[in-house]
């Protein structure tokens, strides 16, 4: 089988969805630590579409291929891949390759597929889960009973941050860009929701905590909006910053930062070492599979496209109209 050919979807230049064609390329083969999964969905992400437009190169070591996050069945694992078994059914984390039918991963960043959900719609858990894990709760180190603002609610990222920051007893406050996603963010366990077109983020937080201010702010957007989010932070707030969507630069009063003892702090996820995403997958493990084997928290499914429609499924991601994620299924 390691001999034979797989389809895997390529980039043929960098550029708009049409540049995203399916070619052939023989099966990896798994180095140390690693496992051969057979693909059954792998995860859309915006770091996808940044490295079709050039802007986001993978690390040294990873495939060229896209995908960040796939799930299946273990096909081959290395003699020194250990907790994990040939025939296993798991969800991974990856640095690249997830566009494929076969894909490796480190054996350590593979998870059980949660008792809730099947096989496809565990490939929506892994990018997301490891994302606001690191981020909101060892980063950010939300508590309940403290008040977290989660930008972009209905993202992968914010679905996720939503549902797992309501579950732990905090309280939350989700931006998003139209009435029917602010409505989704409520029924997610949102107890705010604040359309950012229509209303002022900083003003509306004074009022929904009394003047008080947020403990936590899990960010997408960057430049644009530091200087509203350290408005928004109460004394001894943690600003945390996973994407810059909003662009890379501010100007930064550094007089509020002192004045409220504020932590700025942030995250990029795919450069992360193995045996860091290993340290993440073991806290999730422990933490957050409980909620998702019992259907407590789960992954918001967007849309599923099969390979083949990937240029479309790169749109629908693109258009900002989702809420959750956006799945290839591999056939």
């Amino acid at each position: 089988m390691l001999n034979s050919n797989m389809k895997v979807v390529e980039i043929s230049e960098y550029g708009d969805a049409d540049v995203l064609t399916i070619a052939e390329r023989p099966i990896p083969e798994p180095a140390s630590g690693e496992v051969l999964i057979k693909v059954a969905a792998a995860g859309l992400n915006r770091a996808d579409v940044m490295q079709r437009n050039g802007q986001y190169p993978p690390p040294p070591g990873a495939s060229d291929l896209l995908g960040l996050e796939v799930s299946g069945k273990i096909e081959a694992v290395a003699a020194d891949a250990f907790g994990v078994s040939v025939g296993d059914e798991v969800c991974a984390l990856l640095a690249g390759g997830g566009y494929a039918q076969y894909c490796t991963a480190p054996a350590s960043s593979c998870l059980p597929i949660p008792k809730s959900l099947n096989i496809i719609e565990a490939g929506a858990v892994p990018e997301t889960f490891f994302t606001v894990w690191t981020n909101v709760f060892m980063r950010g180190n939300l508590k309940e009973g403290e008040r977290i603002l989660v930008h972009g609610g209905t993202s992968g990222i914010g679905t996720t941050a939503i549902q797992l920051a309501a579950a732990i007893g905090a309280r939350v406050c989700a931006t998003a860009g139209s009435k029917e996603k602010c409505d989704a963010t409520i029924e997610l366990g949102a107890d705010y929701a604040i359309n950012y077109r229509e209303f002022d983020f900083v003003e509306e937080i004074k009022t929904w905590t009394s003047g008080q201010g947020v403990d936590v702010i899990l960010d997408i957007v960057g430049g644009a909006y530091f200087p509203k989010n350290i408005k928004c932070l109460a004394s001894e707030g943690r600003l945390v910053i996973i994407a810059t969507q909003g662009g890379l630069k501010a100007e930064i009063n550094v007089l509020p930062i002192m004045l409220k003892r504020l932590t700025v702090t942030g995250s990029t996820l795919r450069s992360r070492t193995v045996s860091e995403k290993s340290k993440i997958a073991e806290e999730l493990k422990k933490h957050a599979w409980p909620l998702l084997d019992s259907g407590e928290v789960k992954p918001i499914i967007d849309s599923i496209f099969p390979m083949a429609q990937v240029r479309e499924a790169h749109r629908r991601l693109e258009s900002g109209s989702h809420i959750g994620k956006v799945l290839l299924q591999m056939n």
